[in-house]
């Protein structure tokens, strides 16, 4: 069995898409709105019988390797990276001649951050750093469900380590793991004497380091407190939010986020029992970061600190989760103490925060009419300038209402002179407002869709979710009269695959189909693999696209009833054939009469004549 296929056979498609994706049964199988596109109709339909998942409005669909590597846009490979832990499958790291660069990358910074822990845990060297974190009320368990680790004084120990597993100078200095000195061409460790805290992407991957200088040398560090990974092919900061890979799950069954600002406060929050707890690294909050958020839950609540540098933060991060509809909460800390501090200091307090945690617009609010002499009329206006433009990025029309209606009493002030004003000032400066924003896709003209080929699709629909009704359309359908090239060859496939089933079955027909089995057989019979025919490749994809549309529109229906509908499709695919060579031959005709030739026209005539009584014939049946 290949890795994929071991992995697939773990896991439930079901399973891994609803941490991504909110499914509803319908009937024995699920549905979504897409989360590839805009829609209030869902389009997106799961088989767990088949394990696969199709979205008709975006025509994705696949398996559960492929829906991860649509979701995180990634490669089949980092896929298998994803998902092998879930399915409790170690994959076997690659040659670092033959890896791709991303996977050799990432496989460096695995193997670095496992060098780092056992040199915390084990070295003498590392012992301030031991008693450091220990201090700070970290336990062992935490060390290593986080991995922090430690780099000691060597200049190039890490160097050679990496080496000695097959990797060479450009690749450790393209995970920011090393510099090379301009002057000499000398490589050496980016990270020494310092605690190393391991960042992880939202699959676990790590991708970067925050290193703390060794406590004992934190007085004559130069280089500052904090040393951090720089910008490499894997590890972009704007699109990482610290600890996400662990607490995405929670995040999800509790319908929000806690975003802090220090990687600290996020360990220290985890280790207490606040799993939904994310941090920003001390950067203010990205439009990236918010998307990987909303994956999960649309609820942030913030817990900053309310300096200068926390209120900057706040305020970006409002305005890049407006344009995502996400809804914000924020935690007010006691002056002087940090979520890290108040944490271990008084639990219950820290839980009482977040209980009684405000919504941003009051937030907002509160702080506007601190000192605000509300019966002056340029205090009206102060006023008025803060909290319009916020109120402008609240898409809800209902709370926009809301608070506008707050405005308004609070100072006295006509509601729709209010109104008015929100209109001009969102007018001027619509392109800032995403509700105000036209949805390209929407728009674009879509292309005319042949019917008779829609018409065979959901014959073949009908017959994989119905195979007994294979025996019925093979002897009334010639796979020249099916419409569509891949269209054409699923239905030969079904016919061969149909003959070969019946010969070994004892009552000479096939009542279900083994899905797997006959995608197998496709691809033996084509003598051709995947990767190597791009036209199989995508023969597969309409093949689960068609056995989801069965599921999707025939999952409550009768076999009387679909047996109905397969004699409808196949009158009007014959009906409709009959037609167009009629049509053609009309034509024919035509340029032979010009020519006088008698005898060919003759010969087209009696074909003519034929067509025409079949016709009649399939129509006088309906």
């Amino acid at each position: 069995m290949q890795i994929s296929d071991e992995i697939k056979s773990r896991l439930d498609v079901v399973d891994v898409i609803k941490e991504y994706i909110q499914l509803k049964p319908v009937g024995s199988n699920f549905s979504a709105l897409s989360p590839f596109n805009r829609e209030k109709t869902p389009s997106f339909m799961v088989s767990p019988e088949k394990q696969i998942w199709h979205c008709f409005s975006s025509g994705k669909g696949g398996d559960v390797i492929s829906f991860i590597m649509e979701m995180e846009g990634v490669s089949f490979v980092e896929a298998l990276r994803i998902l092998a832990p879930r399915a409790g499958v170690t994959l076997k790291r690659e040659n670092p001649k033959e890896a791709s660069r991303r996977n050799k990358l990432l496989d460096i910074m695995e193997i670095a951050t496992n060098y780092y822990h056992q040199i915390l845990v084990e070295s003498k060297s590392a012992e301030s750093a031991r008693a450091y974190l220990k201090s700070r009320n970290l336990n062992e368990e935490t060390l290593l469900d986080w991995k922090i680790g430690f780099s000691g004084e060597s200049w190039d120990d890490l160097i050679k380590f990496l080496k000695g597993k097959g990797y060479n100078d450009n690749d450790i200095i393209a995970c920011g793991l090393a510099n090379r000195k301009k002057e000499t061409g000398r490589v050496y460790n980016r990270f020494r004497e310092r605690i190393m805290f391991p960042i992880n992407d939202y699959n676990g991957n790590v991708v970067a380091f925050s290193a703390r200088v060794s406590p004992e040398k934190e007085k004559e560090e130069l280089m500052g407190k904090y040393v951090n990974s720089p910008q490499t092919t894997i590890y972009n900061k704007s699109k990482i939010l610290f600890g996400l890979d662990k607490a995405k799950t929670v995040i999800k069954s509790e319908d929000s986020v806690i975003i802090m600002e220090g990687q600290m406060d996020a360990i220290t929050a985890h280790q207490n029992g606040f799993k939904n707890v994310v941090a920003s690294s001390g950067t203010a909050l990205t439009r990236d970061q918010l998307s990987l958020v909303k994956r999960y839950s649309p609820n942030i609540i913030l817990a900053f600190d309310m300096d200068q540098a926390g209120q900057i933060a706040v305020d970006r991060g409002v305005r890049e989760a407006s344009f995502l509809d996400m809804r914000i909460k924020i935690v007010t800390l006691p002056e002087g103490l940090d979520p890290d501090d108040l944490i271990k200091k008084d639990v219950k307090k820290w839980k009482s925060l977040l209980d009684s945690a405000h919504h941003i617009m009051d937030y907002y609010f509160d702080k506007t009419f601190v000192g605000i002499k509300t019966e002056e009329l340029d205090s009206k206006r102060e006023a008025v300038q803060k909290l319009l433009p916020i109120i402008a990025r609240v898409s809800d029309l209902i709370e926009r209402d809301h608070w506008l209606k707050k405005l308004s009493q609070k100072l006295s002030v006509d509601e729709n002179l209010l109104r008015e004003t929100l209109i001009n000032y969102k007018e001027k400066n619509k392109n800032q407002y995403r509700n105000e924003e036209v949805d390209n896709r929407n728009d674009r003209p879509k292309k005319d869709v042949d019917r008779d080929c829609v018409a065979s699709q959901n014959l073949l629909a009908l017959l994989l979710k119905f195979p007994s009704l294979i025996s019925y359309s093979l002897n009334r359908l010639e796979p020249g009269e099916v419409r569509g090239g891949q269209n054409k060859q699923i239905y030969k496939n079904l016919i061969f695959y149909y003959n070969k089933e019946t010969i070994n079955s004892s009552n000479g027909n096939l009542e279900n189909l083994n899905y797997s089995d006959f995608k197998e057989f496709l691809v033996k019979n084509n003598g051709q693999t995947e990767e190597e025919d791009g036209f199989l490749l995508e023969e597969l994809k309409l093949l689960d696209k068609l056995a989801i549309l069965g599921e999707r529109d025939y999952y409550n229906v009768e076999i009387n009833e679909a047996k109905n509908e397969v004699i409808k499709i196949i009158s009007l695919l014959r009906k409709n054939n009959i037609r167009k060579r009629m049509k053609k031959i009309e034509k024919i005709i035509i340029d032979l009469e010009d020519n006088n030739e008698k005898e060919k026209i003759d010969e087209f005539m009696g074909e003519l004549k034929i067509l025409s009584e079949e016709l009649n014939e399939i129509e006088k049946q309906e």
